[in-house]
């Protein structure tokens, strides 16, 4: 069974910075894709930023330029670095991890962007 922990989640102001981390029990190599996904009280979950097992990187269009996804395969640890933080970036930000047939989730860790 694959567990996916993320931390690094709080309050922030807007125009500030965060990461968050999502450490996985197992290989992260092993599979397809990590992704960090989002939700808004009120609003879909919207995919944020994805990093494929050969490196390749996607993001959605509003976070483009400000966040950057990143691994690390010693730690079995994916990052999200989260800059420029806006108001709207406010969201349960949650790490899916993609080994076909099978997707896995973590608990999901709060960001909230306000002055």
């Amino acid at each position: 069974q694959v567990q996916l922990v993320e931390s690094g989640g709080g309050l922030v102001q807007p125009g500030g910075s965060l990461r968050l981390s999502c450490a996985a029990s197992g290989n992260i190599f092993s599979f397809n894709a990590m992704t960090w996904y989002r939700q808004a009280p009120g609003k879909q979950r919207e995919l944020v930023a994805r990093i494929s097992s050969d490196g390749t990187t996607s993001y959605a269009e509003s976070v483009k330029g400000r966040f950057t996804i990143s691994r690390d395969n010693t730690k079995n640890t994916v990052y999200l670095q989260m800059n420029s933080l806006k108001p709207e970036d406010t969201a349960t930000y949650s790490c899916n991890a993609w080994r076909p047939p099978d997707g896995y989730w973590g608990q999901g860790t709060q960001v909230t962007v306000s002055t």
